[in-house]
């Protein structure tokens, strides 16, 4: 029972550490496979086994090498100089994201619940920190609560959808689309969130009690990831091609549901952020620990500030820079993993 329990939160941290607040809103989703009209189911199922496969394998390799950061992983992958120029450079695009994600939850706060846009990037900053006190059990326990509320949301939303007229479009849906974006788009999409995800995966599979744990977790994991896409997708592609022009458009779904169901879907959303914001700090954390001779919780404090300065002015203008040249990284590094053979 016990080792059915570490199992189960592998598994939901990893789903919840992929399923942030871009995935959530379903833009991410449409942008990556819904636009591809009937492809789009079939590439899902391509990157769903991509996330086992390659999110299992970055486990095992974190636990067989007993890493304590992302880094150590990326120093076994590339070598000690590659491997900790990548490490700086995800770190520096971590940070910016995390900003990013700081700012959209304030931006929940205020747009949905009337609360000050200060107050809510402050009880994310906080709870997080209370959160990061529990160390990677804290992080795994968050995610044991919201994965399964995200499930029974997607349940609730693919049961709606199938007694929609548009129920079967996403298996006619044309597109103007080549096939080489279409192709592209799998990999792409597990690369650059497997990447980002290291941060939490790595501690996760050393601290793993075996490779057995790991292997069910990131199995479980991966499927899940690759039903949340399709359960997104199958919604996304009934509501096409009118569903482009909302900001989130996940949400309009939910919305017909009942307005208590969008509420639901809003703290979701919420907490589809913090949950990805706290494990991602965590990681971030760990990484810099060997680098930086000082207190955890004072690392940890510093991270916090500086994603709060950069959430005032906001990190658009550096990420526009950063992201495609981040994507380009993922497919190297997701290659190299890929390819890693020494098990010790």
């Amino acid at each position: 029972m016990k080792n059915a329990v570490k199992v189960m939160q592998i598994a939901f941290t990893y789903i919840g550490t992929v399923v942030g607040a871009g995935f959530a809103t379903g833009q991410e989703i449409l942008q990556f496979f819904t636009r591809y009209g009937k492809w789009g189911a079939l590439m899902i199922i391509i990157a769903t086994l991509l996330f086992v496969w390659l999110g299992t394998k970055m486990m095992l390799l974190a636990h067989d090498i007993k890493a304590n950061s992302y880094e150590d992983l990326n120093r076994k992958l590339f070598g000690d100089v590659i491997g900790r120029a990548l490490s700086l450079f995800t770190l520096v695009v971590l940070i910016g994201v995390n900003s990013v994600m700081l700012a959209g939850a304030g931006s929940v706060f205020m747009e949905n619940f009337g609360l000050p846009y200060q107050i809510g990037l402050w009880i994310t900053l906080i709870a997080t920190y209370l959160l990061l006190g529990k160390g990677i059990d804290g992080v795994m326990k968050l995610n044991s609560i919201v994965v399964p509320m995200m499930i029974i949301l997607s349940l609730a939303i693919i049961a709606n959808t199938a007694g929609s007229p548009g129920a079967a479009r996403f298996l006619t849906l044309d597109t103007e689309k080549g096939l080489l974006g279409v192709w592209a788009s799998p990999f792409m999409y597990a690369a650059f969130n497997l990447s980002m995800a290291q941060a939490v995966l790595v501690p996760i599979g050393s601290h793993a009690p075996n490779r057995k744990t790991i292997i069910s977790g990131g199995l479980i994991g991966g499927a899940g990831v690759g039903f949340m896409l399709m359960a997104g997708h199958y919604a996304l592609s009934a509501n096409m091609p009118g569903i482009v022009q909302f900001e989130i458009p996940m949400g309009s779904i939910a919305q017909q549901l009942g307005s208590v169901t969008k509420v639901v879907y809003i703290l979701l959303i919420f907490m589809e952020i913090f949950s990805t914001f706290v494990a991602d700090i965590y990681g971030i954390t760990l990484q810099l620990k060997p680098r930086i001779q000082l207190d955890r919780k004072f690392i940890s404090i510093t991270i916090l500030f500086i994603c709060y300065l950069t959430s005032q002015f906001g990190f658009s203008a550096l990420l526009s820079v950063l992201y495609p040249l981040f994507g380009l990284f993922s497919l190297l590094w997701a290659a190299v993993l890929a390819l890693h053979r020494d098990k010790g």
